[in-house]
């Protein structure tokens, strides 16, 4: 998650209303960090592990907050640096209390309590005092960029933290993404065992009994012969449907949009689609964006009861953006079910995100990103409902 920065530099009031909110939140920063320090002493006992847990995300949000800000005031995004903290409470503890963020985060809270509570208080004077007004016009700007600059230093990852998760991230990536092509390996495997190489074994039996029955009963050679031609229709449809597992000749053919459209079409409910692409993604990315599309559009007519359906497609600021949304009745986990996890997996190998909003009753949007450009204009933007 990235803090949002504003293309504006924020106004002398804003900047002095910033300064009062870190003023305020000077106080339970203190309070959360003695807490946390207690917790930390007494993690011998369960009593430190229950502080830990109160203590430990409340001063996360306050440096939050402080990221927020500082990133408005200098204008710059500030990625939020924490480590992902797993469900179980014990691998949680571990990994908050390795996360060097969590330390950083309690030397920060000792500059926000003491010289940051110091400095939020003279801005916040300077405009209170009639005397200090000509300070606050030409000051403010740059103290509080200097508080920013400060809070940052204890807040923001420093580079050798960001190699560091990206390498930890590129390592699971790749292990999903060898455990996904794995798992479609078997899969294709299964499908051709199962389905077009039996047939196709049925297929030369018949083809050896009409042989030997061509001489003497011609009539029921015929009858294998078709029965044959029947098996090899059969296994050339399901060839064709493993094919389309691999990689569907209209994505190759009609690109994103296109494919996506004809899944669109494919639905029981009616899906709306609104998509402008000006070009075309790599063909790997492109092809991750479709199945993962199409996977959301089976959850909608599977499990969403919806009536209606929308999918967006856009590109922009280097990143492919897909929506799906429908107005089904919600509640969809995606840590429930091997469907969302293989999107995310599938996306992840490519540097890109998922994020999913079902609250219970509906509606749910899943939102997808990957970062790529476009190649030359082959696709044309389009409107279609479903």
């Amino acid at each position: 998650m990235s803090t949002p920065s504003e293309s504006a530099s924020p106004g002398r009031l804003r900047l002095t209303a910033y300064a009062a909110a870190q003023l305020l939140l000077a106080i339970p920063a203190l309070a959360f960090l003695v807490l946390a320090v207690v917790g930390t002493a007494t993690l011998v006992v369960w009593v430190g592990i229950v502080i830990l847990a109160v203590a430990v995300p409340c001063l996360r949000w306050i440096a939050d907050q402080h990221r927020v800000m500082a990133a408005r005031v200098l204008g710059v995004p500030v990625p939020r640096p924490y480590r992902p903290v797993p469900r179980h409470p014990v691998q949680a503890l571990l990994v908050v209390l390795r996360d060097p963020m969590t330390w950083r985060d309690l030397a920060w809270a000792v500059w926000a309590s003491t010289f940051g509570f110091v400095l939020a208080l003279v801005c916040v004077l300077e405009l209170a005092l009639f005397v200090l007004l000509p300070l606050w016009a030409f000051g403010i700007r740059a103290q509080m960029e200097a508080r920013s600059l400060v809070d940052l230093w204890f807040l923001a990852s420093s580079r050798t933290e960001h190699l560091e998760q990206r390498v930890q991230v590129l390592t699971e990536t790749r292990a999903d993404a060898v455990d996904h092509s794995a798992a479609e390996l078997r899969r294709l495997e299964r499908d051709l065992h199962d389905g077009a190489q039996a047939r196709l074994v049925a297929l030369s039996m018949s083809l050896g009994l009409a042989d030997q029955l061509l001489a003497d009963d011609p009539e029921a050679a015929r009858r294998l012969v078709n029965d044959a031609r029947e098996t090899t229709s059969a296994a050339i449809g399901e060839l064709r449907s493993v094919v389309r597992g691999i990689h569907p000749p209209v994505l190759a053919d009609r690109g994103l949009v296109g494919a996506v459209q004809a899944l669109a079409l494919d639905m029981a409910v009616p899906v709306e689609l609104d998509a402008a692409l000006d070009g075309r993604p790599p063909a790997p990315v492109e092809s991750a964006v479709y199945f993962a599309i199409a996977e959301c559009l089976a959850n909608v007519g599977k499990h969403a009861r919806a009536q209606r359906a929308r999918i967006t497609l856009m590109h922009a600021a280097g990143r492919l953006r897909a929506v799906v949304a429908d107005d089904g009745c919600g509640g969809a986990d995606p840590a429930s079910g091997s469907g969302m996890l293989g999107i995310g997996r599938r996306l992840a190998a490519f540097d890109g995100t998922m994020s999913v909003s079902s609250p219970s009753g509906g509606p749910t949007v899943v939102t997808m990103e990957v970062p790529c450009d476009l190649s030359s204009p082959r696709t044309t933007p389009s409107s279609a409902p479903g």
